[in-house]
Formats: structure tokens, C-alpha cells, sequence
């Protein structure tokens, strides 16, 4: 097989509930800032659990539009407000490029369910001919995708990915792979998810993978520490700009880093539970390395999947000592969930968006809330503070249910990398 091209990062956009602008989400990230709070959404009284991280202030028809903002689930204008960031941060003018060339995969786990429970709130009480027309392109897990695609007229391959929440890792890793056997010159991709909704919420409370720190919400997301007792949803998106590196360098780009690998793999378990050897979660990791052509001495921080579980913390840690071995105690770990919460279906963009502003920045942001290890956690989860580093190499780890692993590496550029 002939060298295939080198895939770089020349743009990003976030909607988190750290904000919404690249730079303010960084520092609140870098500050051990947390985005956790009460939840206003809708009405939390008759559930389990009353906070999350949830994106604030949100105004849907003051961004898009009343008309237009009507046509979107809340997920789909996550996904075209990130994407329109994303765009901007990377200079790119699609108008100068031929749009069979230029393509969109974002990643999500669910899609509309915010759009589902309204529409089917309204057939019971009102009846189907009340259905708006609008349901089925609003609450389709691609809708990000096509929304995206249409708002710049791009014509290439266009797609969604839904592997809970592996799914935009999944989604970055295809793209790549796209640009790198010529099928796209350019990607926009990563992921979107909203389902703090009634059924989001009570559905993860009912099966106990929520955290019930409702007196203490700020400190409730705790990755690989003694007392976790569960994720905390959050909201959002995160959405990155992937060109061939001839195309970037021929428009004179800014180039934050290449994206080097991909690797995934599968559990073949259970629909929730990880495996507990961390077994899929280790190939992963290692088809990434394989796939990049990196010693695995060369990477130096993984931005861990960290969900704060029991069983999913211990099992990334599981499967990391696996792949390293003993390097793994040199390894330098965090976990943004600790801020952020779990944005499931767009963890992976907004999470490789902070791997690649650590290697840009030459910043770590830490693992807040992790006072005591729990057992068996005893690598370096950069406890608390952020941390002043340089890193070349870093991996991004993202797993979801249905036993879906995924793995990304990417490198600071050096156009001189494979001559």
C-alpha cells in the first residue's frame, strides 16, 4: 500500500457549557472550572437527578433565525453553530474549492430526541394530524450532517455516525481516512448530542449511570476517583476542520496538528457494561498506534474517555497499563468530563479539540475533583491543576455502549514529517 496523504487541523468550534468561543473555553478548562450546575432546561422536580452541563442561554432564533431556527432540533443548531466556528477558525472559503470534494461527518448518539418528545407529546394530546412536518428532518441522527453540508453547499461524502458515545471519534476517524485515500480534501466532522431531555435524564437515571450529587453538582463529575458514583450529562458540540495538508498548506492555513491515527475496535460484551479487562478498549489503542506509525513511548498525555463510573474508569486504566505497560506510569492523563460532563455522542470532538490545543498551548488541563484515587486508578490523572507541558504526541480515547471503542492520535505538524 503507497503512503497515503497527511491529514492536518485547521479549524475548530465548540458549544459547551464552558462557552461557546474557543479561547474562554480553554481558559475556564485550563482553570479546573467547572460547567456542572443546576438544570433549567425543563421542570427536574419529579427526577432522580437535577443538574448537568447544560449550555446556558441558548438562543436558537437569535443565531439562526425564527424560520430557520424552527427547522432545527436543538442538536442540529449545536452542530451548525460549532461548524460555522469551525469554519471561521480556519479561513477556509469553500467557494474556491470544488464542493464534490468537501464533505461532512459529524457524530451523534441519539440525534433529535428533544424534537422526538415534543412531536409525540403532541400526538397524544392533540392526535397525529397534529404532527408537524418538520418531525422526521428534524429528529434524523444525520440532520447535523445534512444541515451543515447544505448551509456551505458542500457536495462530497456526507454522513452521521451513531456509536453512542464513541460516535464522533468515530466520525473524525472516518473523515480522516477519507481525505487520506482521496475522497475528500476537506471534512468537516466531530459531533453534537442534546438529550438532556425528559427521557435523556430519566432513562441514565433509571439505570443508575448518573451521579447523585444533586447537593453538590460542581464536584459531582470526579474521573478515577475513591468516591464517583456516576457520569453527569452535559450538552454540545464539538466540530473540527480536517483538510489534506496540501490543500491546507496551499491556501497558507494555520496548522494546529496532524491527526495521525485511528483505531477502533468492539467489546463484543454487553450493551452497557465495558468490558472489564478493558479488552476492546485496548485494541483501540493499539490499532490507533499501528495505524500511525507511533512507538507508544512517544505519546505523551491521553485525554482518557473518564466518565466517572466505577467500572469504566477502572477498565480505561485496565486497558492502558495493557497497551503501555510500564510507560503507562509516565503516561500524562486527564479527564475533561470532570468539567464539562458527559456530552455522549460529541465528547469526542469537543475532547480532541482540548487534545489539540494542549499540544498548541503547551497546557494540560486537569482532572478536577480528584481528591483520592479510586482503587486500581494509579496512573498520572493530572489531579486538580493544569499542568505546562510540551506534548508532540497525544491520543484521545472515546467508548460507548453497544461495546463501540475508539482511539485518535494526533501530532504536532512538522512539514518536514514522511519528507
Amino acid at each position: 500500500m503507497g503512503e497515503s496523504r497527511r491529514v492536518v487541523i485547521t479549524g475548530m468550534g465548540v458549544v459547551t457549557a464552558l462557552g461557546e468561543a474557543l479561547d474562554p473555553f480553554w481558559e475556564a478548562l485550563c482553570a479546573g472550572r467547572s460547567g456542572i450546575g443546576e438544570l433549567t432546561l425543563f421542570d427536574t422536580t419529579e427526577f432522580k437527578v437535577h443538574f448537568g452541563g447544560q449550555v446556558r442561554d441558548w438562543d436558537g432564533p437569535a443565531r439562526f433565525g425564527v424560520k430557520e431556527a424552527r427547522h432545527l432540533d436543538r442538536f442540529a443548531q449545536f452542530a451548525l453553530a460549532a461548524s460555522e466556528s469551525a469554519v471561521a477558525d480556519s479561513g477556509i472559503d469553500f467557494s474556491t474549492l470544488p464542493p464534490e470534494n468537501c464533505g461532512v461527518m459529524i457524530g451523534s448518539g441519539i440525534g433529535g430526541l428533544n424534537e422526538f418528545e415534543s412531536q409525540h407529546t403532541i400526538m397524544m394530546q392533540k392526535g397525529p394530524s397534529r404532527i408537524s412536518p418538520f418531525t422526521i428532518p428534524k429528529l434524523m441522527v444525520n440532520a447535523g450532517s445534512g444541515q451543515v453540508s447544505i448551509r456551505w453547499g458542500l457536495r462530497g461524502p456526507i454522513s452521521a455516525i451513531a456509536t453512542a458515545c464513541a460516535s464522533a471519534s468515530n466520525a473524525i476517524g472516518d473523515a480522516m481516512n477519507l481525505i487520506r485515500c482521496g475522497d475528500a480534501d476537506v471534512m468537516i466532522t466531530g459531533g453534537s448530542e442534546t438529550a438532556i431531555t425528559h427521557m435523556g435524564l430519566g432513562g441514565f437515571a433509571s439505570m443508575r449511570a448518573l451521579s447523585m450529587r444533586n447537593d453538590d453538582p460542581t464536584r459531582a463529575s470526579r474521573p478515577f476517583d475513591r468516591d464517583r458514583d456516576g457520569f453527569v450529562m452535559g450538552e454540545g458540540a464539538g466540530i473540527l476542520i480536517l483538510e489534506a495538508e496540501e490543500i491546507a498548506r496551499g491556501r497558507g492555513a494555520r496548522i494546529y496538528a496532524e491527526l495521525l491515527g485511528y483505531g477502533t475496535a468492539g467489546d463484543g460484551y454487553h450493551i452497557t457494561a465495558p468490558d472489564e479487562q478493558g479488552r476492546g478498549a485496548a485494541r483501540a489503542m493499539k490499532r490507533c498506534l499501528a495505524d500511525a506509525r507511533t512507538p507508544l513511548d512517544a505519546v505523551d498525555y491521553i485525554n482518557a474517555h473518564g466518565t466517572s463510573t466505577p467500572l469504566g474508569d477502572l477498565a480505561e486504566t485496565v486497558a492502558m497499563k495493557t497497551v503501555f505497560g510500564p510507560y503507562a506510569s509516565k503516561l500524562q492523563i486527564s479527564s475533561t468530563k470532570s468539567q464539562l460532563g458527559h456530552l455522549l455522542g460529541a465528547s469526542g470532538g469537543v475532547e480532541l479539540i482540548a487534545s489539540t490545543l494542549a499540544i498548541h498551548t503547551g497546557v494540560l488541563p486537569p482532572t478536577i475533583n480528584l481528591d483520592e484515587p479510586g482503587e486500581g486508578c494509579d496512573l498520572d490523572y493530572i489531579p486538580n491543576v493544569a499542568r505546562e507541558a510540551r506534548v508532540d504526541h497525544v491520543m484521545s480515547n472515546s467508548f460507548g455502549f453497544g461495546g463501540h471503542n475508539a482511539s485518535l492520535l494526533i501530532g504536532r505538524y512538522e512539514p518536514s514529517r514522511r519528507g
